[in-house]
């Protein structure tokens, strides 16, 4: 053995191997081989299979050893064996049995070497001899020649040795091989070893010569190594001998893979399935699998037939008999339940099918009565290439579409519109895709939708991309819960094919020449480079059989769905530039092409073929007959996900943010494969749930995206807030480490190079490699494409990146087959990338970076430069010729503009080129714009912008909507105080300029000027400017005195003096600011102003008012004005309860909905009127004696005079001002508002003096008010109101987790929505009913009294909803509930907060802007709405303090956190709406001249405000003679307009009125209303004109049209009679037409809003048709008279007046009574009520007649006597006496019986004097009467007409109530 050995250890070696022997199975031979090899050409058996183990025969050993026994075996056979073994070559006779095959290795060759240097005395060493061996053996020369070389080596007496070798030399040469192929294997392992990097590297210290010697062999080694690759039979010369032993010995991977499959030694996982060979050829080796035998069917297993599914699945399997077994296996819970299934099956089993199963099912269940709905259902099929995608979208369109269901693909390449994913029911996606889709809460609506969620190939988990599917998955889960050709080229021809011929003429037009080419020998080519036409020729010339061989990229497999019965895969790297280099093929991809190796209908089996190198033949092998386990990637995008979930909003703290981890993949994987993700079993045993690892790694992403500004994270409390970073990462999918980067990188000044540098560095890029080979193109390329300095040169990786972004920009074009791919790569990111910097620039308020990179968003969009000619953004019409003219010329758009054709012909040297360029510049998008700028204070404007289009749209070049970023900046200052994405529509581009309005801060110093700009979001220097200069803009002064708050001892409610006074009140003291103005308002007459927030008992100190006046001056009436109806009933029902019934005064309400009659004005007390009312009635004061017995006028709410309806306000108080000073009378003036920041000048115009005001500041509150100011981003209104939700369930549930909530919002359909989702956060947290605080049984009594379908479900989680669309009942219910706090949650509109007083603890107001349907979009809520709403926070009896929560649009926070915590200005809106009331001065006798109207204006606030505020109006300077000249020029003008109107006559000394301003006056009507009446009005217009023009009155401008309700309007007009304008569907004229139709075809309203909206046009309409009937009175039309009228009883009754019969007025009546009573003659309700009682009965035929009579009552019976007598005063005239006289006995009431008119109404009738022949009409008088009225109407003098003269009897609210008396006969 060479050493002495101890006597122990050859003990134990020998039992040892007794041990061994005794182990052996019987069965020698099969189990000690482990391998089987096959060589060649030999016969089949099996190498070493007779070789039997024996116990070892002879040991060499000391003859130290005594104890004989322990050996078998004669001693002298021991020492003969070793003196052989010694001395073997002495005689020259070679021992071939000491040979054992199973030792033949390099070793034994080795110690034969050693033998012969010691015999032959040879001049190699050992080694040296043998590596010569070595290459004598590996050489391909035939076998008696390698003899010869081997007998010149080692001389002529090792003869034997020579036959040995040459005897053995197969099993030498492999052990070579394998020797050099585990040596390279190390080789490239160390290679790739070293791109990681190696910890504890030594430090060398070099010069700089040293470097460059360095440098200089690192390149030769390169070079070397690069050559080393391409030769084999170098790799011999370049090894020593004692490496090549040891590897040769060490054993390959492969070698574990070959075992006997099902034998008992085989390995578990790893061996080769039975009857697997192995081949060995020169330069590589082929291991053949055979195909695993099929399993035999199991008892009781059966194929599905197709016959059994439903019908209509049967459609999707046209062509097949039945499932395969795969399929019928798992058939019953694809097909029958909704169970989560995941399929592990190989490719070719199928798979696909089951996909459709699990669709056809989904169908299934949205199949009802007979029809799909499919508006119900998405199904969202996840594939993971987009090949893929393609294919499996053309597969599924065409087997779903006998079921009319729409597939479409979506992916990076097929984009869908919103309406096409709308209208698709399953959509085909990518990961990435379908992840970016789902992570923005805009998209919520869709992935709702989705009910089947269907992911192939979902081993990709285990992929990089896995972690974009485990994203997926978890989002899903929650949201549920919550070569060369061959020579021998005859080979594959088809020139017998039968369509040979046709075929080849049609690849013949085909432009690519490879394709023709190959054609010829039967082989086709197929890849992404080639037309879409050239490849789908190739696969359907390769499927139709005419070409055999096809030879494509891996894409294919996954693309297009064409079997074949073989498939090689040649080579398997790839390059992919995403990982900057090559790869291997995925197992994924393997599988994929062989999977369409023999597809089940063409072959019985199918062959692969994988031809790879040889190191990677191993793990292909173990791939291919293994399955996997798939792990998770999710932690290394864990920041990049959780961000995403934070921005959605789904994932608001820690908690939450486990329980999302608990539903990804990675959750479950790491519970049972803990190591694999780092964490010790230690661990699991202590926190079997892992959840201090999730939370942990939670906290730990948390941390990072802080750092990264990404999200806010308060460690504390656990909480994550999104950032508007964060927000933008989301949105564009950018990575953190991008954003890491741009935080570390971006500036608000930067040049061109050092942005695209910046984009370089994003770590999207960072696996781009740097190649020697491309140095020289990237040169090149930096030299011809890159106009902008490159950092870093192309030899740097981010230099190389900037090439090619710049290269992309240019449209350059690329050699190099890796350059192409790395450029395809960055371009696919850039887009998004430099979109995402826009924002965060924009974010950030940086003025020039925003302009900057927007230009550079549209530079990669249009891939032009923006130094380049715009014009190039036309390069598909115009020629590149005349764009490179342009651009030499240096003829920008303005300098084109100013040209003319032929100048511009003449500049580019190309006449005709001149009209082209000018008609192309009439398509660039320009926008004028011009902006009026109001200073609200000194720190705060108004901007209105009007934005005018000027430019030809062109739907090719425009599309539907051109977008433009309106952006506010000071470039002093490098700030962008506002900016907003406006979106300008082909429609409005044609219409009106549009209108913008926002508000932006100043600061002092002032800067010179402020730019607004509007910039194009597409198109590249597109934008325009406007400048607001601030030289000359006056400010308003600041002065805003507050009223301090003294500390005054509260008074006692004894100081009134007065018991019964006292009893009013349930409290003993009044509060300090009722205390403070206590006595100037009890015990004087001063007019007194108090500004005080909401909440602090103001209406209190205004009955100290009211009591003073009942002492002093019982007589006179208090006047209360409140500028809303709900404020209105609120006092009506407050004080009938208290002052009425207590003090026994007398109250009347004056609104719409209430007219009290004359008696009731005269006699009460105290008035409550809208300012609108008072208008009306104050007009003709003159005439109204009650109008001047008012002595104390209170004005609530006034600061709401710069609201919409503040002029009237303005004009009610300047016109009782003027009676006042009128009638000697003084009228006190108490005025209620919030905190005022310009008082002074409201109490100036009030007549308030010093004592009388009082302003508190905001802050004064009886209960201190905590403001919370929330902002949340997203361009869209409804996606935003949606992100809201679930933060205000989160202000409930830390604020006011029991008290009371008031959420305010927009619109009905946000109290709907907004309820609903509390409920649905209330139920996730297990808690669904906490907002409920009553037993079940009252519960459900009060459900049963509740009409409202949706309050009805939320009043049952304790959620009420209060909006105008409730009825009174429901409404009073749901206020009554709130008040005694059985529900805690009240979701309401804007207007409660004036109207109902109920106090919450909590007010959150969720949005603060309202779709305004005449403007189209969504405007802001005035400040005091919010205010207001507010306001409603901590009643002073319930709360030590209150709280409000406010949800803002992030750009708008800054905004309301500044005025809502100081006092905004109030201004004068009167100069809009100065004509109406000026009409009605003048109609009233106050203006007559131009100097009385200037001293009208005196008496306004506007003339107040106008001294101290001049720019707000427009004026420039408060110089006396330019506020004369600009007031003078303004009553002109408006007298001007007035004439212009028919309302009024101007002559030289003054103004008077005519027919048509009076009856604008008297009617309340716009003059422009009456204007159009007076222009369209004949004296025989129709009916449907009627309609048009009343449907056209100024009065319905404000009518709403919502969102999307013109497709309401669009289905409504199909329905009704009269045509409306179909393109003016969302015009409220339009809306108001279609209403009154329905209303009179009785029609079903779409949605519950428009049965409001009919109600409020309804409403207006009375006095409109009553002014209509006046005007055509007046001009003596009687037919148009008549047929106004008739218009009149179709409003009241809600009937056709000529397609209708009157009939329909009875409850009771039915299609059949009508026509039988229509064969009977009777055709109107007056035939009915003239007919006897008996005969009714009769007429009715088995009608129960009771029911008639009933109805019957309803209506009047009306007499009518008349007299003609002589006048007595002046002898010629005759006068007609009229006796009216009702005969129903037993009808008390004189109410019309309108049951369709929402509101009551008094019948009245019309006497119409007129001759029907000539249509000529001489009086008209309205008379109402109860019982019986004697009046007389005079005969015209002229009696010529009496001939055809008659008296018309109508009513204004029944049809066909008419009577005709002819005055002839009388």
């Amino acid at each position: 053995m060479g050493y002495p050995a101890s006597d122990a250890n050859l003990h134990k070696v020998a039992s040892l191997a007794q041990r061994l022997f005794k182990l052996q199975p019987a069965d020698h031979g099969r189990s000690s081989v482990f391998e089987r090899e096959l060589n060649a050409g030999e016969d089949g058996v099996e190498f070493g299979a007779d070789l039997i183990f024996q116990p070892p025969s002879r040991f060499l050993v000391d003859s130290l050893l005594d104890n004989d026994d322990l050996l078998e075996g004669p001693p002298s056979s021991r020492h003969d064996g070793w003196h052989d073994l010694d001395h073997g070559y002495s005689n020259s006779t070679y021992h071939h049995a000491v040979v054992d095959r199973r030792k033949l290795s390099l070793e034994w060759l080795s110690n034969a070497c050693d033998r012969i240097v010691k015999e032959c005395a040879s001049q190699l060493s050992r080694d040296e001899l043998a590596m010569a061996i070595c290459r004598v053996l590996n050489s391909d020369k035939p076998g008696e020649e390698i003899a010869g070389d081997l007998l010149d080596l080692v001389g002529v007496s090792a003869f034997e040795a020579v036959q040995d070798l040459m005897l053995h030399r197969k099993e030498l040469v492999d052990a070579i091989h394998q020797g050099l192929l585990m040596l390279k294997s190390d080789k490239t392992a160390s290679n790739t070893q070293l791109r990681m990097p190696s910890y504890g590297t030594q430090v060398t210290v070099q010069t700089e010569s040293e470097r460059q010697i360095d440098k200089l062999r690192r390149k030769e080694e390169k070079r070397y190594k690069r050559g080393a690759e391409n030769r084999v039979e170098d790799d011999l010369s370049a090894t020593n001998f004692s490496s090549l032993l040891r590897a040769s010995e060490r054993r390959s991977p492969i070698e574990d893979l070959f075992g006997h499959g099902q034998g008992p030694n085989s390995l578990a996982v790893t061996a080769l399935p039975q009857g697997t060979l192995r081949k060995h050829f020169k330069g590589y080796e082929e291991v053949i699998i055979p195909p695993t035998p099929t399993a035999p069917m199991k008892p009781g297993e059966k194929l599905i037939e197709i016959q059994e599914l439903d019908g209509f699945a049967q459609a999707a399997f046209r062509g097949y008999k039945s499932l395969n077994r795969i399929q019928s296996q798992i058939f019953q819970t694809t097909y029958y339940t909704n169970e989560n299934i995941l399929v592990c099956a190989p490719t070719g089993a199928g798979k696909t099918n089951i996909a459709m199963i699990a669709i056809l099912h989904e169908i299934g269940q949205h199949f009802r009565d007979g029809y799909l709905h499919k508006d119900e259902f998405k199904i969202v099929y996840v594939a993971p290439m987009k090949a893929l995608a393609a294919e499996v979208t053309s597969a599924f369109s065409h087997r779903l579409s006998p079921l009319n269901m729409t597939v479409r693909e979506l992916t990076g390449d097929m984009q869908l519109s919103k309406n096409e994913l709308e209208e698709t029911q399953m959509i085909v996606t990518t990961p990435e895709k379908w992840d970016v889709i789902t992570r923005k809460s805009s998209d919520m609506s869709l992935s709702m939708l989705v009910k089947l969620l269907i992911i192939d190939e979902v081993h990709l988990l285990n992929d990089e991309r896995g972690a974009v599917i485990e994203a997926l998955v978890a989002r899903t889960l929650r949201q549920v819960e919550l070569s060369r050709m061959n020579e021998d080229l005859e080979l594959f021809k088809n020139e017998t094919h039968p369509q040979f011929s046709l075929i080849k003429k049609e690849v013949q037009k085909s432009r690519n020449k490879d394709l023709i080419g190959f054609f010829e020998s039967g082989v086709g080519i197929h890849h992404a480079g080639m037309l879409r036409s050239d490849r789908g020729l190739t696969e359907r010339l390769f499927s139709d059989g005419l070409i055999k061989v096809l030879v494509c990229t891996a894409t294919l497999a996954w693309g297009v769905n064409l079997p074949a019965h073989t498939v090689v895969i040649k080579g398997t790297q790839l390059y992919d530039p995403k990982a900057g280099g090559w790869r291997d093929l995925g197992m994924l991809d393997v599988m994929q092409i062989f999977g369409r190796a023999g597809r089940p209908q063409f072959d019985k089996s199918g062959e692969g073929i994988i031809i790879t190198s040889h190191d990677k033949l191993a793990y292909y092998l173990r791939l291919l007959t293994s399955q996997l386990p798939i792990e998770s990637q999710f932690i290394s995008s864990l920041k990049d996900n959780l961000n995403a979930e934070v921005a959605l909003g789904t994932v608001t703290n820690v908690k939450e943010a486990c329980l999302w981890l608990g539903y990804t993949y990675l959750s479950v994987r790491m519970k049972l494969n803990p190591l694999a993700y780092g964490i010790g079993w230690d661990e699991v045993m202590a926190d079997p749930s892992l959840s201090s690892k999730q939370r942990a790694l939670v906290t730990e992403a948390a941390r990072a995206l802080d750092k990264a500004k990404m999200i806010r994270f308060d460690e504390k409390s656990g909480n994550f807030s999104c950032t508007e970073l964060g927000r933008i990462a989301s949105h564009f999918y950018i990575q953190y480490s991008s954003v890491e980067t741009y935080n570390e990188m971006l500036r608000p000044h930067m040049n061109d190079s050092e942005v695209i540098d910046m984009i370089a560095n994003s770590s999207e890029f960072e696996n781009i490699q740097v190649r020697e080979e491309e140095q020289n193109e990237l040169e090149m390329l930096a030299r011809t494409s890159c106009p902008l300095e490159v950092k870093g040169g192309p030899s740097n990786k981010h230099g190389k990146i900037s090439i090619l972004i710049q290269l992309y920009i240019s449209r350059g074009s690329i050699d190099s087959f890796s350059l192409v791919s790395d450029a395809a790569y960055i371009s696919a990111s850039l887009a998004r990338i430099v979109r995402a910097l826009f924002e965060i620039c924009l974010r950030r308020g940086w003025c020039e970076m925003t302009s900057f990179m927007l230009e550079y968003c549209k530079a990669v969009d249009r891939q032009i430069w923006p130094h380049q000619h715009p014009l190039r953004q036309f390069d598909k019409d115009l020629s590149a010729d005349i764009l490179r003219k342009l651009e030499e010329r240096g003829a920008d758009l303005d300098r084109l503009q100013e040209m003319q054709e032929k100048d511009i012909g003449a500049l580019i040297r190309y006449a005709p080129g001149g009209k082209l360029v000018k008609q192309y510049l009439g398509y660039f998008p320009w926008v004028q714009l011009s902006a009026a700028v109001s200073p609200i204070t000194r720190t705060v404007l108004k901007v209105d912008l009007l934005i005018t289009p000027d430019f030809v749209w062109k739907d090719r070049f425009h599309g539907a909507a051109q977008r433009w970023w309106i952006l506010v900046e000071d470039s002093e200052n490098d700030h962008i105080y506002h900016s907003e994405l406006f979106m300008l529509t082909k429609r409005m581009s044609r219409g009106e300029p549009q209108k913008l309005s926002f508000t932006i801060p100043i600061f002092e110093p002032h800067p010179p000027q402020y730019f607004i700009r509007a910039v194009s979001d597409s198109w590249l220097q597109s934008e325009a400017f406007y400048t607001i200069s601030f030289q000359n803009l006056q400010l308003p002064e600041a002065r805003t005195s507050h009223t301090e708050l003294l500390d005054l001892r509260p008074l006692p409610v004894t100081s009134l003096g007065n018991r019964t006074y006292e009893s009013l009140y349930n409290f003993s003291h009044f509060n300090p600011i009722q205390t403070q103005t206590f006595h100037v308002l009890y015990h004087t007459d001063n007019n007194v102003l108090l500004g005080a927030p909401t909440g602090s008992g103001k209406t209190i100190s205004a009955e100290l008012a009211i009591l003073h006046l009942f002492n002093t001056q019982p007589d006179m009436k208090v006047i209360y004005i409140a500028p809303l109806k709900a404020i209105v009933r609120e006092r009506m029902n407050d004080w009938r309860k208290r002052l009425v019934s207590q003090l026994g005064k007398q109250m009347v309400e004056m609104t719409g909905d209430h007219t009290p009659d004359l008696m009731a004005l005269m006699s009460a007390d105290i008035i409550i009127s809208t300012p609108e009312k008072w208008d009306g009635i104050s007009r003709n004061w003159h005439s109204r004696s009650y109008v001047t017995k008012v002595g104390l006028m209170i004005l609530d709410e006034i600061h709401l005079l710069g609201a919409d309806r503040g002029p009237i306000l303005e004009v009610i108080v300047s016109r009782m001002r003027y009676i006042s000073s009128q009638t000697e009378r003084s009228v006190r003036f108490i005025g209620l508002s919030t905190a005022l920041a310009n008082a002074g000048d409201l109490a100036d115009w009030l007549g308030v003096g010093e004592t009388g005001l009082f302003n508190f500041k905001p802050s004064v509150r009886p209960v201190p008010l905590e403001v919370h100011i929330q902002g949340y981003p997203g361009k869209y209104y409804c996606p935003r109101m949606n992100s809201m939700n679930k933060p205000a369930y989160a202000a409930i549930c830390t604020h006011s987790p029991t008290k009371p909530v008031l959420i305010f919002v927009s619109s009905r359909r946000q109290t709907r929505l907004t309820a609903l989702d509390l409920i649905q956060y209330a139920a996730s947290d297990e808690h669904p009913r906490q907002f409920l605080s009553m037993p079940e049984e009252v519960l459900q009594m009060i459900l049963s009294q509740v009409t409202d379908q949706n309050l009805r479900h939320t009043l049952q989680f304790g959620i009420g909803l209060h909006h105008a669309g409730l009825n009174d009942k429901d409404r009073s219910l749901i206020e009554e509930l709130f008040a005694n706090n059985k529900i805690q949650v009240l979701v309401c509109t804007s207007t409660l907060a004036w109207g109902v007083n109920l106090p919450a603890h909590l007010v959150i107001i969720k949005g603060t802007e309202y779709y305004d349907g005449k403007a189209k979009r969504y405007v802001d809520f005035p400040i005091t709405d919010i205010l207001q709403m507010m306001g409603r926070a901590g009643r002073p009896q319930y709360d030590q303090h209150g709280k409000a929560v406010i949800l803002v649009h992030e750009p708008k926070k800054s905004f309301y956190k500044k005025f809502l915590y100081e006092p905004f200005p109030v201004e004068s809106s009167l100069k809009e709406q100065l004509h109406d009331h000026i009409n009605a001065e003048i109609v009233s006798g106050t203006i007559c001249h131009k100097e009385d109207a200037l001293h009208y204006l005196t008496w306004t606030y506007f003339f107040r405000r106008l001294v101290v505020n001049p720019a707000y109006y427009g004026l420039e300077d408060t110089a006396p003679e330019i506020l004369s000249s600009y007031l003078s020029r303004l009553v002109q003008d408006t007298f001007e307009d007035l004439e212009d109107s028919g309302c009024i006559k101007m002559n030289d000394d003054g103004v008077e009125p005519l027919m048509l301003g009076s009856i604008a006056s008297q009617y309340y009507l716009s003059y422009m209303t009456v204007s159009m009446f007076g222009s369209n009005i004949g004296p025989d217009t129709s009916l449907e004109v009627f309609l048009h023009i009343l449907s056209g009155a100024s009065e319905f401008d404000e009518l709403p049209v919502r969102h999307n309700e013109e497709n309401y309007n669009e289905a409504l007009s199909k329905n009704v009679p009269y045509m409306v304008d179909n393109n003016r569907l969302d015009d409220p004229h339009v809306k108001a037409n279609l209403l009154f139709q329905a209303h009179f075809s009785q029609l079903e309203l779409p949605i519950s809003d428009y049965v409001t909206d009919l109600k409020s046009v309804l409403d207006q309409s009375i006095r409109i048709i009553q002014a209509m009937i006046d005007i055509c009175a007046n001009s003596g039309w009687l037919s148009s008279t008549i047929t106004c009228m008739h218009l009149l009883q179709m409003v009241m009754q809600g009937l056709w007046y000529d397609k209708d019969s009157s009939l329909w007025m009875l409850p009771c009546m039915s299609s059949d009574l009508v026509s039988s009573l229509g064969k009977k003659g009777i055709s109107s309700v007056q035939q009915l009520l003239d007919l006897p009682k008996a005969n009714i009965q009769t007429v009715l035929e088995g009608f129960p007649a009771s029911r008639i009579s009933q109805d019957l009552q309803h209506f009047p019976r009306v007499q009518v006597k008349l007299k003609v007598q002589k006048s007595d005063t002046d002898g010629g005239t005759f006068s007609l006496n009229i006796k009216l006289a009702k005969m129903n006995s037993n009808r008390k009431t004189s109410r019309a019986f309108a049951p369709r008119f929402p509101k009551i109404k008094d019948e009245a009738w019309w006497l119409v004097l007129g001759n029907p022949s000539n249509s000529e009409l001489y009086a008209v008088k309205r008379v109402s009467f109860s019982d019986r009225l004697v009046t007389h109407m005079e005969l015209p003098s002229t009696p010529t007409n009496i001939e055809g003269m008659k008296l018309i009897l109508l009513s204004d609210c029944y049809l066909g109530f008419e009577q005709e008396y002819s005055i002839k006969e009388l």
